[in-house]
């Protein structure tokens, strides 16, 4: 946004994830990690040689271009205009990428792994939305396809919450103030590059583990596991950071 006042009743994700200082601020993010859990995933779910695979909500491409790497066909598709832009640098025969929204994407064919990784969901203004996204999913599935939702454990992000803090990523400063609010963790971001000054905002639903499985039931994927972190750990309701969902067409 560029008034000096955060409109908490837009679409917010449309203009911060196409602002080049949404990657300055996360451009911190861990890519071992990243492919440390990715490695351990493709371990765990054991796809077929050359399995098809949707990246959803799949960002700049890191995710998908490293599955790519490891055999499979891999689609990734993200709202954001820029970051898919740049994510065509690197499609060949095994990946692609396309500019769709998750609630209405449709790609005429069915996979065998759909992906929705580091908090890709529960960005909008009503719970009904998210069960629009799953049942496009449903579609998108081969029988017996797999869902992978990795999504914060709200217990513990209400817990360990600070309200505020300042960080400066390659000379651009920000100031982060993060609330809870009709049931959705608020952040709002003031942007200082030299004399600009620019404002954003994310809000993410707090969606418990009981919610994510009566939506998935609606949608009708079956439950089948869920971790806790990124190394795989079993998740526990009240601790861990993360709720990595894996469910079944």
């Amino acid at each position: 946004m560029s008034e000096n006042k955060v409109d908490f009743n837009t679409e917010w994700f449309r203009e911060w994830f196409d602002s080049p200082y949404y990657h300055v601020l996360y451009s911190h993010r861990d890519e071992a990690e990243a492919k440390n859990f990715l490695d351990r995933l493709d371990t765990h779910l054991n796809l077929p040689l050359a399995a098809s695979v949707l990246d959803l909500a799949c960002g700049k491409g890191r995710h998908s271009v490293y599955l790519s790497s490891k055999g499979y066909d891999v689609h990734g598709i993200d709202l954001s205009i820029e970051s898919i832009q740049y994510a065509k640098q690197f499609e060949n025969d095994l990946l692609h990428f396309d500019v769709q929204d998750m609630r209405y994407f449709d790609l005429s064919k069915q996979f065998d792994c759909i992906l929705n990784l580091f908090t890709s969901f529960g960005y909008f203004q009503n719970i009904e939305e998210n069960l629009t996204v799953l049942k496009r999913i449903k579609t998108h599935l081969n029988k017996n396809g797999i869902f992978v939702l990795d999504y914060f454990n709200p217990k513990a992000i209400c817990a360990k919450m600070a309200p505020e803090h300042q960080c400066k990523n390659s000379g651009v400063l920000f100031d982060i103030k993060k609330s809870i609010r009709d049931g959705q963790v608020i952040k709002e971001i003031q942007v200082t590059d030299g004399n600009k000054k620019e404002y954003f905002v994310e809000r993410v639903q707090l969606l418990e583990f009981e919610t994510m499985q009566s939506m998935l039931h609606a949608a009708g994927l079956t439950y089948v596991h869920a971790f806790g972190d990124y190394n795989l750990k079993v998740f526990q309701p009240e601790s861990s950071e993360r709720m990595i969902i894996i469910a079944r067409n």
